[in-house]
């Protein structure tokens, strides 16, 4: 048995333009509900990244003041064989150099990382227009 629209007519006496009228209805509240799907998703996305990062300052500040504590004793331990500004010289030196090589290490990495896609609402919308292609074709 068909099912009664609201109109009180069954689903073959539908003309084309209600019919068409309904698709686009559809497809508007399709589209509504996947925009809020991606936008939930990246919210929740971009807090869990906000906590991280601010719990990987934190931790970045407290491992550099007890980074600056091993460059100074390692200052000190050079100043014993050589004069205290080669010493902080030496240490200066290799320390740029890790930086650099850090940094070129990092860039390297930026460069390769994929953009941030909101990925279920992309499967969603993907799943959904094969699902609508499907249907007209059996149409």
């Amino acid at each position: 048995m068909d099912q009664l629209d609201a109109t009180g007519r069954t689903g073959p006496e539908r003309s084309t333009g209600e019919l068409v009228k309904q698709v686009a209805e559809q497809v508007s509240t399709l589209v509504r509900d996947e925009l809020k799907l991606a936008q939930l998703e990246m919210t929740r996305k971009a807090k869990k990244a906000g906590s991280g990062a601010g719990m990987l300052g934190g931790g970045g500040l407290i491992a550099l003041y007890g980074v600056a504590c091993l460059i100074a004793c390692a200052i000190i331990a050079l100043s014993h064989a050589l004069p205290a500004w080669l010493s902080a010289l030496i240490v200066g030196a290799f320390l740029l150099l890790l930086a650099a090589v850090a940094a070129a290490m990092g860039r390297k990495r930026m460069r390769q990382a994929a953009p941030p896609v909101p990925a279920e609402a992309v499967e969603s919308v993907k799943t959904d227009v094969a699902e609508v292609r499907e249907r007209v074709r059996r149409s």
